[in-house]
């Protein structure tokens, strides 16, 4: 399921890369374009992608002016070939001019996003397991990207700090362990909060089974260490209220799937944000 857009999320991120980009004016446009000329544009996909950011994209056109037409042959999540003109826009010049860089950077990243992560989720069909994201994301454009990873058919982890217990290699080494970090955290949350805790080790995971973890992240293991932890977790509890399990680093394209068939529940890749390619869109313009 694609994550759904706050409003505000849009306007106040398409509102500071127009101030970013623009500042004082387009004076390049201004200098060089009649007032009163109307063009007509069309976005073109330069190689096979998965559309991410086109809502947002029609937004910083019609930032300028509501009345810009935009015709779209595609929607966000699409798949996408190589020469397809997948969107028109018709107005102003001045507009189209100004406002095509802002657009087709939201466009390029955020598809860029959405084609990595859905080359992870078709490399891993068949299995039980989902692809998800990370907090590892530029600031400021968190719920944008994880947008996108949710277009390219890939799931959301955290949203933020406040969006669940996950307790980390640090959190333990300061509170002491994994036993007192789960308790403390038990004490602290309410009932409704799920705790995760990241494992290095077989000790660490049956540490946190003990402490009765909602979910463990196996942290930097390799395939065959993931397929042993799941067989730990399998004989430790009933399969009805089993806890998941998350696989995490150094998961790359070339081995996603050996992680899914080891059994794992969730893979969480930060590279899905941050390092993810754009990809290559064009956007020409003609008097109309």
């Amino acid at each position: 399921m694609i994550l759904s857009l706050d409003p505000e999320t849009i306007i106040s991120a398409v509102t500071h890369a127009l101030n970013e980009d623009i500042g004082r004016g387009d004076i390049t446009t201004r200098s060089t374009v009649r007032p009163g000329v109307n063009a007509r544009g069309h976005f073109l996909a330069k190689q096979d992608m998965t559309l991410a950011g086109l809502e947002i994209a029609d937004f910083v056109f019609t930032t300028f002016d509501p009345h810009i037409q935009i015709e779209s042959t595609a929607s966000d999540g699409e798949f996408v070939p190589t020469g397809k003109v997948f969107a028109r826009v018709t107005g102003d010049a001045h507009v189209l001019l100004t406002a095509e860089r802002t657009a087709l950077n939201f466009l390029q990243q955020l598809s860029g996003i959405a084609t990595v992560t859905q080359q992870y989720v078709a490399a891993i069909a068949g299995t039980a397991a989902k692809i998800v994201d990370t907090r590892k994301t530029t600031p400021g454009l968190r719920m944008l990207e994880k947008y996108a990873v949710t277009c390219g058919g890939g799931h959301n982890h955290r949203l933020g700090l406040d969006d669940g217990v996950l307790i980390k290699d640090n959190h333990i080494a300061l509170a002491g362990g994994v036993t007192e970090a789960v308790r403390r955290a038990r004490e602290a949350v309410g009932h409704l909060h799920k705790i995760e805790v990241e494992v290095a080790n077989h000790d660490q995971l049956r540490e946190a089974l003990a402490a009765k973890a909602d979910i463990v992240m196996l942290d930097n293991m390799t395939p065959d260490q993931v397929r042993e932890s799941v067989a730990i977790i399998n004989q430790h509890e009933p399969t009805e209220r089993r806890t998941l399990t998350e696989a995490s680093g150094g998961i790359t394209l070339a081995n996603v799937r050996a992680y899914a068939e080891a059994g794992v529940d969730l893979i969480s890749i930060g590279a899905l944000t941050h390092s993810a390619p754009s990809v290559d869109i064009s956007f020409k313009i003609k008097t109309a």
